[in-house]
């Protein structure tokens, strides 16, 4: 059986997108579904390279026993494009430095497209408080159920097929 490979990708890797791979990682283990997905994060500037997420990310993450302080950052490869069946950008200047660099068979989308179906960007609460970073777990764990719950089914009915998710 092929996993299901998803990237989650931000600015430098170490507020939204380890938020997003963290809450992803944990509503699949939950669901005894381990062994279908992989599940990854990286940024598309390199500030942050192989430093933990952003301690206000882990606090709260932790708020919701969750534990990502394990996670270190890293930048997009070329590789991704080839490895990962879904790259989720969480917003529009992140989605676009993506579609600058990635081959036309990269499927990369924008989270708040395909997980939230609202178009919406998830902003990066790096320059706030606490409250900010609440706030973006509450939307991707919104969007990352989701998101289990439509590739959940789709690999149920579907034996393997990934193609609707490219």
């Amino acid at each position: 059986m092929k996993r299901i490979s998803i990237l989650f990708v931000c600015m430098g890797n170490i507020c939204r997108s380890p938020l997003a791979e963290g809450i992803f990682s944990h509503l699949v283990a939950e669901a005894g579904l381990t062994r279908r997905f992989t599940v990854d994060s990286a940024g598309t500037g390199g500030w942050h390279e192989g430093a933990p997420p952003d301690r206000r990310s882990i606090a709260t993450t932790q708020n919701h026993a969750i534990d990502i302080s394990g996670q270190r950052a890293r930048r997009v490869r070329s590789s991704d494009f080839r490895d990962f069946d879904l790259i989720l950008a969480m917003d529009r200047d992140n989605l676009a430095a993506l579609e600058k660099i990635a081959p036309p068979e990269a499927n990369i989308r924008l989270f708040g497209d395909i997980a939230l179906k609202t178009g919406e960007d998830i902003p990066d609460p790096y320059y706030g408080g606490p409250a900010g970073f609440e706030l973006v777990y509450a939307r991707l764990l919104t969007g990352c159920s989701s998101l289990l719950e439509t590739l959940g089914v789709e690999r149920a009915s579907c034996s393997g097929n990934t193609s609707s998710v490219r």
